[in-house]
């Protein structure tokens, strides 16, 4: 089948599916802010976790004193709060109808709009792949359709490579993956504005950024999740292969390095559960093997998440740090205050573990440990933290200037690791 034809198939399979869905809502659910102060809280916490359908634990239960954000179904309410009384563990109630943040008009989306691709909306699959289409015909001689597998709903992953023909011989790779958690729409809406910059800006750092790197962007590593997300559930995380009688698995906890050691769940119905085995999802299966073929040829990777701004590397399975963190140090250094040049956001991060939680499975591990990337990040994009249940809803207006200080970020962190050697 060629590219162009499963494309088209893949486009009319997301088309079948948005006539059919029917939207998920969450009325008079509440959300609450849970912190373990003990092992014995938190091993309690991980317990309802992996015992109840009817409790959404945002990000996990890993770490002791570290806010945890919990969606309630109205039924469940009661039993809830009994037991956190019980236990005595602390919490206090964040919204009291999540429905209605929902429904908030502040972040809009795109479906179509003939002739317009642009970063005031979100977009949906379809119009960035649409997009992304019209770029390779646009720019022929620089942009170039890449797939990196299949989904689980028969969708291409579908990127960009941009590479500059300026006589240079064995540029050194960057490579750019986005959206591998479905809600986080602000990492895609990034990526896809960084591609528009490095065929269309001006700016020298800029420029010096598309000609003399070869890019691989995807900037949607989990389609069928990300369509699901526009269709039936906008909070929904992970992939869409059935387990048992739950579906998907958390695409950031099943890549084949130390996989479900720590920081995931073996519970089919958790946001955070790692697959039945590593490389379970075709979707992380098939872009690691894509990866497999770049080995060599990929000098940094880039992760974009979202949120609570975080700036991290190696490692989440362990608080065992890189052989090279001094570097990874300077680097970071360097990163966060790309970020607060424009606007003043303020970053934080360091080695994943030990940063924000305990992750084993994520795709810069996996990079990093075993393709020879020596500089592997994730970022974890606005809004800060503390912004709970709605932080994976940032506002339509932020989308700009949210990928105008990444933009400036990644060209400090790229600059960096060039003046360290790791891009030679």
């Amino acid at each position: 089948m060629s590219l162009k034809f499963s494309l088209l198939f893949a486009l009319c399979l997301t088309a079948v599916a948005l006539s059919n869905a029917e939207r998920a809502r969450y009325d008079f659910y509440r959300v609450y802010r849970v912190t373990a102060s003990d092992a014995k809280e938190l091993a309690f916490l991980k317990q309802m976790e992996n015992t109840s359908d009817s409790l959404i634990f945002m990000e996990g239960v890993h770490s002791i004193d570290r806010d945890i954000e919990v969606v309630v179904a109205p039924h469940k309410l009661p039993d809830f709060l009994k037991a956190l009384d019980a236990q005595e563990i602390d919490y206090v109630l964040l919204e009291e109808n999540l429905q209605e943040k929902l429904e908030d008009k502040n972040e809009t989306q795109v479906q179509g709009r003939a002739g317009t691709y642009d970063w005031t909306a979100y977009q949906t699959l379809d119009d960035t792949y649409n997009w992304l289409i019209t770029l390779s015909r646009t720019y022929p001689s620089v942009v170039t359709l890449i797939e990196g597998g299949k989904t689980y709903e028969k969708r291409s992953i579908l990127g960009v490579k941009i590479s500059y023909n300026n006589g240079q011989a064995n540029k050194p790779g960057i490579f750019l993956e986005a959206g591998i958690h479905a809600r986080e729409w602000i990492a895609p809406a990034t990526a896809t504005f960084i591609i528009n910059q490095l065929l269309t800006s001006t700016d020298a750092d800029v420029q010096d950024l598309a000609q003399n790197y070869d890019w691989y962007v995807f900037p949607h590593a989990n389609p069928d999740g990300y369509v699901y997300t526009h269709t039936t559930d906008r909070m929904w995380r992970k992939t869409r292969q059935p387990h048992g009688t739950c579906y998907g698995a958390d695409p950031n906890r099943n890549w084949g390095f130390h996989w479900n050691e720590v920081g995931a769940s073996s519970n089919p119905c958790s946001d955070t559960y790692a697959g039945s085995s590593e490389f379970s999802e075709i979707e992380t299966k098939s872009l690691a093997e894509y990866l497999k073929t770049l080995k060599g040829k990929i000098h940094i990777y880039l992760s974009f998440h979202a949120y609570s701004q975080y700036v991290l590397y190696p490692y989440g399975h362990t608080n065992e740090l890189p052989e090279n963190v001094e570097d990874f140090k300077e680097v970071y250094d360097a990163t966060v205050a790309a970020f607060a040049k424009r606007y003043g956001t303020k970053y934080t991060g360091g080695n994943i573990y030990d940063a924000i939680y305990p992750a084993a499975g994520a795709s810069v591990d996996w990079a990093y440990g075993n393709i020879d990337v020596q500089m592997s990040f994730c970022f974890e994009l606005r809004p800060g933290p503390n912004a709970y249940f709605t932080g994976f809803r940032l506002p339509a207006d932020k989308i700009i200037p949210a990928a105008e200080e990444t933009l400036d970020a990644v060209i400090a962190l790229v600059n960096k690791a060039k003046e360290l050697g790791y891009t030679n």
